[in-house]
């Protein structure tokens, strides 16, 4: 036992030896809804004061208007889409948008924080994904049990999961800070000065792909990438895809080779179109529609590296077209221009570049296994603390 499970033990033994009441949200909380708030809304009426929205994700500030609707110690949770069940602390004055709801604990009953911890176990069970769009709404949360030992506990257990946040807290921005740095350090040695500028269609030749929906996909076979997975799954680089197509529906689709990367064409933003990612494998494989494959004899993960620069970025919103789809073509992305230096200096950089990709990447090293070690501890004690005997009189 750790000294803060005896603790804990030690004041339950202290203040409910027999065991814990479980009391619903409605009998413990005062419940709200938020209200509906336009961007237009937000515009005309642009203020100091926050509003919160699940639109916006984890936390997130959907903007800020001249008044506000609460002022002081709440818990909120997003009632629909793909946050649903999630759970968060306000302190001061703010608003939240119609998709959220707000818990008030009653006074001398709840702690607030305690509250916060104790959903953020089990809210997310309860939610409703049934139709496609998750929910959790009022008249569910409101029926939710959660153990509700005296103050004196709930505080205790509130001073130890606090420590445990705060270290998180401080250990993400750190990783941010150097994620900061490392974005200016790769411009910085990517900006090669004194060599010569090259378009993409000068160094090789690139190849748009076409076909390959995800009811493709099998699980073995012949590896492939989807254009989406690109944004969401793989990095700078892979030797190893997420997924597989059959032989038959490979030999439709077009070839990958090892050190050729693969760009994606079409996006809904600007920030993803043009994302790439170097296969570094050593087998052949295949990709589809909306990618395009860039076949060369350079350093593949110089050039992917260079894809992520903010001047590489600068030179494809030239070319970018569309409004709610955005698309760069095979022809216009040839035109980009690049520094391009000695084979031998492509692999300076990049020894460099994956030194510090790794350190904020890799969760086996570094800042992400710290991070990864300190939630999982989190978790743990959270999990252990918010475990009781329930009181049945």
């Amino acid at each position: 036992m750790t000294k803060h499970q005896s603790k804990i033990e030690e004041l339950i033994t202290r203040h409910c030896p027999k065991g814990v009441k479980f009391k619903e949200i409605g009998e413990i909380c005062q419940i709200n809804r938020g209200r509906v708030m336009s961007k237009d809304y937000l515009r005309n009426n642009a203020g100091d004061y926050p509003v919160y929205s699940s639109q916006t994700g984890n936390e997130g500030v959907f903007g800020h208007i001249k008044t506000y609707d609460y002022d002081g110690e709440y818990v909120t949770w997003t009632t629909d889409g793909a946050n649903a069940g999630s759970v968060f602390y306000h302190n001061g004055k703010f608003s939240i948008t119609n998709v959220c709801g707000l818990l008030k604990p009653k006074e001398n009953v709840l702690n607030t924080k305690y509250l916060l911890y104790s959903l953020g176990v089990i809210a997310k069970s309860y939610v409703n994904a049934g139709m496609g769009n998750p929910k959790l709404m009022s008249n569910v949360m409101e029926k939710i049990r959660i153990p509700l030992p005296p103050l004196v506990i709930q505080e205790e257990i509130v001073k130890i999961l606090n420590s445990f946040t705060e270290l998180e807290a401080e250990l993400e921005a750190e990783l941010e800070a150097r994620s900061k740095q490392y974005i200016y350090y790769r411009d910085e040695l990517l900006n090669v000065r004194d060599v010569e500028c090259m378009s993409l269609g000068e160094i090789g030749t690139l190849i748009r792909g076409s076909g390959l929906p995800k009811t493709d996909f099998t699980d073995s076979g012949i590896g492939c990438i989807h254009y989406g997975q690109i944004y969401t799954y793989y990095g700078t680089f892979t030797n190893k895809t997420k997924s597989f197509v059959s032989k038959e529906t490979a030999k439709k689709l077009k070839k990958v080779s090892t050190g050729d990367l693969i760009i994606t064409s079409t996006s809904e933003n600007i920030e993803d179109v043009c994302k790439a990612v170097a296969w570094l494998g050593d087998d052949e494989i295949v990709t589809g529609g909306h990618a395009t494959i860039f076949k060369h004899n350079e350093n593949p993960k110089y050039l992917s590296y260079y894809f992520q620069t903010s001047f590489f970025s600068e030179q494809k919103r030239k070319y970018a077209k569309g409004t709610k789809v955005i698309d760069v073509s095979a022809k216009d992305l040839a035109k980009i221009k690049i520094s391009l230096p000695s084979i031998k200096e492509q692999e300076r950089i990049v020894s460099i570049l994956d030194k510090f990709d790794a350190l904020l990447n890799d969760i086996s090293i570094g800042l992400p296994a710290e991070l990864k070690a300190r939630r999982q501890q989190y978790e743990y004690y959270r999990d252990k603390l918010l475990t009781f005997n329930e009181y049945v009189s």
